[in-house]
């Protein structure tokens, strides 16, 4: 077993490792949540009034909130499992193996070529891009479109790596009753985290291979956090 409440690098997400890197910085978590909810929010609205581009505020203000939400879910999941004496091997797996990085990038690469290579050749004059930004989309307005929709990714990555280590961790350890309810709070905790992500559904409505992909997801990762709550009561 690990010490059970003081992470140390190596030991947390690279979203919480970023928090507290910041030489010469201190930064609390709330105001932290606060600064990305408010900076890319601004970005955005500043953005859509400059280039009129009110539609696609709408659809960057919906994965702003997914983002933020998934923050602040991140944090809850960790607080909640280093409230309790977890199992060294989990906890490394689940924090320091930095594999939602992994399933971050491999998500994101598919988006972005899905966005301006499979979409384009799919519907030509009415890609996604181009009804959300115009033929010609701004510079500054594509920047932080990607900028927004990695955030989004990381969190859909973190998101599913926490739901398979449930898995594994609730088959494979046998604890007390103190830490099976912990650790049965931060499964339910990843499974709403997985579940807010459907208000990104009604913008790609049209878009059946993400529309697919972010449903299948969510999908997955409720069956497999449910899967995990449930081994949990295997010992009372």
């Amino acid at each position: 077993m690990g010490s059970a409440n003081v992470p140390e690098y190596g030991e947390t997400w690279v979203y919480e490792s970023i928090i507290g890197a910041l030489p010469g910085i201190s930064v609390s978590r709330p105001l932290a949540l606060a600064i990305q909810l408010v900076a890319f929010e601004v970005g955005i609205l500043a953005l859509a009034w400059y280039y009129d581009l009110w539609a696609a505020a709408l659809a960057g203000t919906a994965a702003v909130f997914v983002a933020a939400i998934g923050s602040v879910e991140m944090l809850r999941i960790s607080t909640l499992t280093r409230s309790v004496d977890v199992p060294e091997s989990y906890r490394r797996l689940l924090f320091g193996s930095s594999v939602e990085v992994v399933l971050a990038v491999l998500a994101y690469v598919a988006l972005v070529t899905h966005l301006f290579v499979f979409d384009p050749q799919q519907r030509a004059g009415g890609a996604l891009v181009e009804q959300l930004f115009g033929p010609d989309p701004p510079v500054l307005v594509v920047y932080l479109t990607l900028l927004v929709l990695w955030d989004v990714c990381y969190r859909i990555g973190t998101n599913w790596w926490a739901a398979v280590t449930a898995v594994w961790r609730a088959a494979t350890f046998r604890l007390d009753a103190e830490t099976r309810r912990a650790f049965r709070r931060a499964d339910l905790e990843t499974m709403v985290f997985g579940l807010l992500q459907v208000v990104l559904v009604p913008f790609v409505l049209e878009q059946p291979v993400i529309l697919a992909a972010l449903v299948g997801h969510v999908a997955a990762v409720t069956v497999a956090t449910g899967l995990a709550v449930a081994l949990s009561y295997r010992y009372g």
